[in-house]
């Protein structure tokens, strides 16, 4: 079950891992919340690939040794304990008081490597001779000394695990970010279910001194610890997905509205070249490369905006009239109303500006009643009137003259 397990949660680690390694080179080690965090995936993906059977055996041959993958993985996990009782401190402690949250972090440090160190003298005494990388708790929990040193083991798991399933469950409360608090309250019920894994190990301490067998429970014992810590693990990601995916959605809807506005933007750029600041930025090498589009798409906007200003003295007050007629007639209402009068307004005018035929008295655009403070706001409207717009038929190019050329 364990080399069933482990290489599972060894990808998850490992992926979690290099995903906080590359907001780690943004930040330094100015976050130290995510340093931590960074620590605790590390240290469980190295945990997991020690316990696997090929891998210890090799530690065992490399330090000559018979079974040091025991007290290094397990002092893998005291450092996973730790890292996220750290993460948790910097989370609870406000940023007026990271004083305490650093003297706080000192003393978990510090409680884990006496803990470390104790297992490894009691390792020592140990001195385990047969190699047992599959069933080495059950084989060995009959040594005195081995009961003490997973009795200490056992019993820093179940603290660490209790205190972070009953901090994260208090923070998830005063979490104001759903996902947030979505991803405490995950980290809470899997450090719950580690506990079965706790309770197993107990019992087998147990059932070596009262004389009952617990051997049928090694299975579950993985299954609780592995599933657990994925749970864990995920609870942990669940806000970093959120905003990863906030992210991948606003740069969709960046290049989407980029696009959509391309014809209306085509048709007053050809009418007056001048409202371009930079040239148009080619879209599908940015999909391609991944990048956004979000100040070309601003750009754009603007862009637009200046051009329907070049457009005002061909504004036929009676085209508005017309259009505002027909467009209710249709059912429409603001913003769809103003919006589609506007692109009806910009068809008309450019067609007379080709002609060159500017109007007396030239009207406002029907979008101008309404409010779109930001740039935001304005691009959704300008969204609007693309999607109601249509460019007026080229003219017709004059015939070649027939005939000899003298």
């Amino acid at each position: 079950m364990k080399d069933l397990l482990h290489p599972l949660g060894l990808a998850l680690a490992g992926s979690g891992f290099l995903l906080l390694l590359r907001d780690l080179r943004r930040t330094g080690r100015r976050d130290r919340a995510l340093v931590a965090l960074s620590v605790a995936y590390l240290a469980s993906a190295l945990s997991y690939a020690i316990s696997l059977t090929p891998v210890w055996v090799r530690i065992d041959a490399f330090f000559g040794v018979t079974n040091i993958a025991v007290p290094l993985a397990q002092s893998c996990v005291i450092g996973v304990l730790v890292a996220q009782a750290v993460v948790l401190v910097h989370w609870s402690v406000p940023e007026d008081r990271q004083r305490l949250a650093r003297r706080r972090t000192r003393l978990l440090v510090l409680a884990g490597g006496a803990v470390v160190a104790t297992l490894a003298v009691l390792f020592t005494l140990l001195t385990p001779a047969e190699q047992r990388p599959a069933d080495f708790t059950l084989y060995y929990v009959h040594d005195p000394y081995y009961q003490a040193y997973l009795t200490l083991y056992i019993a820093t798991y179940t603290v660490a695990e209790i205190a972070l399933a009953v901090g994260c469950a208090r923070q998830a409360r005063l979490a104001q970010d759903p996902w947030i608090a979505r991803g405490l309250r995950t980290i809470s019920v899997g450090a719950v279910i580690t506990l079965g894994y706790s309770a197993i190990r107990i019992s087998s301490v147990l059932g070596a001194t009262f004389g009952f067998d617990v051997r049928a429970l090694e299975p579950y014992a993985w299954i609780c610890g592995d599933i657990g810590a994925a749970v864990t693990q995920v609870g942990y990601f669940l806000p970093t997905v959120a905003g990863r995916a906030a992210e991948v959605r606003a740069w969709g809807r960046e290049h989407h509205a980029y696009r959509r506005l391309r014809p209306l933007w085509t048709a007053l750029h050809r009418a007056a070249p001048s409202i371009a600041l930079l040239p148009p930025q080619r879209q599908l090498p940015a999909l391609l490369r991944l990048r956004g589009v979000g100040f070309h798409l601003y750009r754009r906007t603007v862009e637009i905006r200046d051009g329907q200003i070049e457009l005002r003295p061909y504004l036929d007050p009676e085209v508005r009239e017309a259009a505002e007629i027909r467009r209710a007639a249709q059912g429409l209402t603001d913003p769809q109303l103003a919006a589609a009068v506007t692109a009806d307004q910009l068809r008309d005018a450019l067609a007379r500006q080709r002609r060159g035929a500017p109007v007396d008295e030239p009207a406002g655009y029907a979008d101008a009643r309404l409010a779109s403070p930001t740039t935001a706001d304005d691009t959704r409207l300008l969204l609007y009137v693309a999607g109601y717009f249509t460019s007026p038929a080229e003219p017709a190019a004059a015939p070649h003259p027939t005939g000899a050329r003298t």
